[in-house]
């Protein structure tokens, strides 16, 4: 990339992570451009959809998901392992306004992009927990990131978002532990 391309695409991914924090995932990309002082066209070339723009945003948060759930795929309890990343995700997915609803809105779509790495990180701990039992058969990635991304949005804007996330978590785990 040449070294202008180069200038562009960093000051349109800081400008979007602004516009984000202060506006939610559905800022205006015309606004994100004008931040970045590059017309529609510098922003579309780089970005062509929304969602290519948000997983520059938040790459570096996927990494860092991906790179916990390598570090809890050798946790003595699978099932605590899971539970703690999955509150990782929701930690996350809180303290960027509307990140959960992006995700959330693009489950169904193919492509390499930052919903593989994070799922392909969610279903190695999954995996794991159900092979010792500490997680019912049958559960999915994406039922897991549907129940994940939910207690992110409604919790997001709570007072106490943590609490209030924590304390759903423990009820979507109590959920997922197979019955006798």
């Amino acid at each position: 990339m040449r070294a202008d391309a180069r200038r562009n695409y960093d000051r349109l991914v800081a400008a979007a992570r602004t516009a984000f924090a202060e506006l939610g995932a559905d800022a205006p990309l015309d606004d994100i451009a004008v931040r970045a002082g590059v017309g529609n066209a510098t922003l579309y070339r780089h970005f062509p959809t929304r969602q290519a723009l948000l997983e520059a945003v938040f790459r570096d948060h996927i990494d860092a998901l991906c790179h916990r759930a390598e570090e809890l795929m050798s946790a003595p309890e699978p099932g605590s392992a899971l539970r703690e990343w999955m509150g990782a995700v929701i930690a996350q997915g809180s303290t960027e306004r509307g990140l959960a609803a992006s995700l959330l809105a693009t489950l169904g779509e193919d492509g390499p992009s930052c919903r593989a790495a994070v799922f392909g990180a969610a279903r190695g701990l999954l995996e794991r927990a159900q092979e010792t039992g500490e997680v019912q058969a049958g559960v999915s990635v994406e039922q897991l990131f549907k129940l994940v991304n939910a207690i992110a949005l409604v919790t997001e804007t709570e007072p106490d978002a943590s609490g209030q996330a924590a304390a759903l978590l423990d009820l979507v785990f109590q959920g997922l532990i197979p019955r006798p």
